[in-house]
């Protein structure tokens, strides 16, 4: 079932979930965005086809916060937000599979795409075919064998997260494409859009979205460390 989690006259969030396509592509799977459109239709019971603007997407196998636009009015105030990121906090949970080396730190790099393999390669130095890329995690709980990590990305690039992190040796749970062992049984990986902070692109005021994680055993676990407020420094 699709969860959604806000919706106002002008946008819409629900909290996407492993495995579920944003928008096609060649396995011709449903999108998000046709399940959105069917619940708008069903709940407005609105003849004909719904609108629906998709200002920013989320990789398959990620999990977590999509906001989408209601109106063709919204669609460019929100892609402007996310572009710009003005006024705008994303923050995500990973769990990885290695301590990290520094509670706290902000990791830049230039991130190359490569379309063809669809994956992203992080170079330390400027160069003609690379984005700059940056964001900064904490590290804020463990469990036997995994460590969860808040980061906050300061730009958006294409599988930004997942190549940043494997710079220092840390794999995403589930992450085969960036060096994980081995997959997760619902093909989806432990990186989840927690929360989205941002100025409403119609009432000016600020809005806060949070998404709690799938259910499976680990996510359950650092829930309930989260629940307890025990989300705090870990000491390397």
């Amino acid at each position: 079932m699709m969860e959604v989690i806000y919706e106002d006259n002008h946008i819409i969030a629900i909290n996407k979930a492993c495995g579920d396509v944003v928008q096609g592509d060649k396995t011709g799977d449903e999108t998000v965005l046709d399940k959105v459109k069917d619940y708008l239709k069903v709940k407005y019971n609105k003849p004909g086809n719904v609108y629906l603007g998709l200002p920013h997407r989320l990789d398959r196998p990620t999990s977590g916060i999509l906001i989408l636009a209601k109106t063709s009015k919204v669609l460019p105030r929100l892609n402007k937000l996310f572009q710009t990121k003005d006024g705008m906090r994303k923050v995500y949970w990973a769990v990885v599979d290695k301590r990290p080396p520094k509670y706290t730190d902000t990791l830049e790099h230039y991130l190359r795409k490569d379309e063809e393999k669809n994956r992203s390669y992080a170079y330390t130095e400027p160069r003609s075919d690379c984005k700059f890329a940056s964001l900064t995690y904490r590290h804020v709980a463990s469990i036997d064998r995994y460590h969860l990590l808040e980061v906050e990305i300061h730009t958006g690039r294409h599988h930004q997260i997942r190549v940043q992190l494997r710079q220092l040796k840390m794999h995403i749970k589930g992450d085969l494409k960036y060096g994980a062992p081995r997959s997760n049984k619902n093909k989806g990986i432990h990186l989840h859009a927690r929360k989205v902070e941002l100025m409403h692109p119609v009432r000016k005021e600020p809005l806060t979205i949070v998404a709690d994680p799938p259910k499976d055993p680990v996510w359950d676990e650092f829930m309930k460390i989260f629940k307890a407020g025990k989300f705090s420094p870990v000491e390397v």
